[in-house]
C-alpha cells in the first residue's frame, strides 16, 4: 500500500515482466501462458525503442504455456523469426536464449549447450502444464526471459524460454 494523493493508502500493483517473439510480420507476437495469465492490459515494447504498442491477446493455450499477441504495427512489416526443428536438435548443440531478464536488461542473450531433451515434471508459475517436453540448456536464463525465444546458432526458433530451476532461488544455469 502506498498514500494516494490525498494521504490515504492505496494499492499498488507491480506490472509483471516477459519476453516474447514476432512470428508474424502483420503483428503476431508468441509468448509464455504465464508470462500474460490474469493481466489486465498488455503493452509490447521492441529492445531499444520507447514507444509502447497495445497488445491484444489473441488466444492462449495453458497446456503447453503459450500465448499468442496481436499488434498495430502502423503499416510496416514486422521482422520474424524463422522456426527450426527441435526434433533434430542434438545434446550438446549450442543453444541462445534471447530475452528481457529482470525486465530491464533488454536485448540480452546467453550462450549454452542443450543439455538434456525430453525433460518433464516441471512446475511453473505454480501450476503443471499438461504437455512437457522441455529442452534443458545451460545458457542463463532468468526472472523476465519467459516467453524468450531459445534458438540455435543459425538465429532459428527451436524453443520458448519457460523455466528456470533455482533450488537456492536464483539461477543456477539450467
Amino acid at each position: 500500500f502506498f498514500p494516494d494523493e490525498q494521504g490515504q493508502g492505496g494499492r499498488f500493483e507491480s506490472p509483471s515482466t516477459g519476453s516474447g517473439f514476432v512470428v508474424g510480420a502483420e503483428g503476431e507476437i508468441l509468448t509464455n501462458n504465464h508470462v500474460i495469465d490474469g493481466a489486465d492490459e498488455i503493452f509490447v515494447r521492441f529492445g531499444g525503442e520507447q514507444r509502447e504498442f497495445r497488445a491484444k491477446l489473441v488466444g492462449t493455450d495453458p497446456a503447453t504455456d503459450l500465448a499468442l499477441l496481436h499488434i498495430e504495427p502502423a503499416g510496416q512489416a514486422l521482422p520474424t523469426l524463422e522456426f527450426g526443428d527441435s526434433d533434430a536438435l542434438e545434446v550438446g548443440a549450442w543453444a541462445i536464449a534471447v530475452g528481457n531478464p529482470f525486465g530491464n536488461l533488454e536485448s540480452s542473450l546467453t550462450v549454452g549447450v542443450v543439455s538434456a531433451k525430453g525433460r518433464g515434471d516441471l512446475l511453473i508459475g505454480g501450476q503443471t502444464p499438461r504437455y512437457q517436453d522441455f529442452i534443458q540448456t545451460d545458457a542463463s536464463i532468468n526472472h523476465g526471459n519467459s516467453g524468450g525465444p531459445l534458438v540455435d546458432a543459425r538465429g532459428r526458433v527451436i524453443g520458448v524460454n519457460t523455466a528456470l530451476f533455482s533450488p537456492s532461488g536464483g539461477n543456477v544455469g539450467i
